[in-house]
């Protein structure tokens, strides 16, 4: 593992990042989303599933486009989707633990909102583990992986890109990353497949976010 003692600041992905992606949380709003669409423009589950999917790539998340092209509350849509059973989760304090070692600030860095992260994060035993949570709203519905919404991030806490560490387990939102001097980690859980036009913007490709954390942890602490 190449050294990561510059590194100040560590910024985590909170779906598929911080639960295993097999978990079963993420398809039930992948179905709710779908549902919604639905009803708004009343189309069969085939033509919201490719709408869904349109506005997903085009925009980076589904939210922004509904709220361009059908002037969608954003509040209301993510409460009608997050309305999901968070139970399907293990807590997993051991990963918690190894976060709260990790030395500087940490962060969420996530499109979903504030309310459901910070249901997620409950039931996973993290909810005093990070400095603060970045969601949708502060950034202004600009999300991941348009590249304002890492200057967003950096803006409004003061990180420096060049010293921060960022997990994500879709590789095109480490891109942007990247390119403004983050260190880069991928999680290839089987949650997107690898990444299109080569992988130079990713530093470390892990299965396992905990054992990573503890291989991090023993370099720093001078005992790997």
């Amino acid at each position: 593992m190449a050294p990561l003692s510059h590194i100040d600041t560590w910024i985590f992905d909170l779906d598929n990042t911080l639960y295993p992606a097999g978990s079963a949380l993420f398809p039930q709003i992948d179905a709710r989303m779908g549902a919604y669409i639905q009803r708004l423009l009343n189309v069969d589950p085939a033509e919201a599933h490719r709408i869904q999917k349109s506005l997903f790539h085009s925009h980076g998340m589904t939210l922004p486009g509904l709220m361009a092209l059908h002037d969608v509350d954003p509040h209301q849509f993510l409460g009608e989707v997050h309305d999901v059973d968070i139970d399907v989760l293990d807590p997993h304090p051991e990963l918690g633990a190894l976060i709260a070692r990790l030395p500087g600030r940490k962060f969420v860095f996530t499109n979903a909102d504030a309310p459901y992260a910070q249901r997620v994060l409950a039931r996973l035993g993290l909810s005093d583990t990070f400095d603060a949570l970045h969601d949708i709203h502060a950034l202004g519905y600009v999300p991941k992986p348009q590249l304002p919404a890492y200057a967003n991030l950096c803006a409004a806490h003061g990180i420096d890109p060049t010293t921060s560490l960022f997990v994500e387990d879709m590789a095109r939102n480490l891109a942007p990353a990247k390119a403004i001097g983050m260190t880069t980690v991928w999680i290839n859980n089987g949650s997107e497949q690898g990444p299109a036009g080569g992988s130079d913007h990713i530093d470390h490709s892990i299965a396992d976010l905990a054992d990573f954390l503890a291989g991090v942890l023993a370099q720093l602490e001078g005992t790997a």
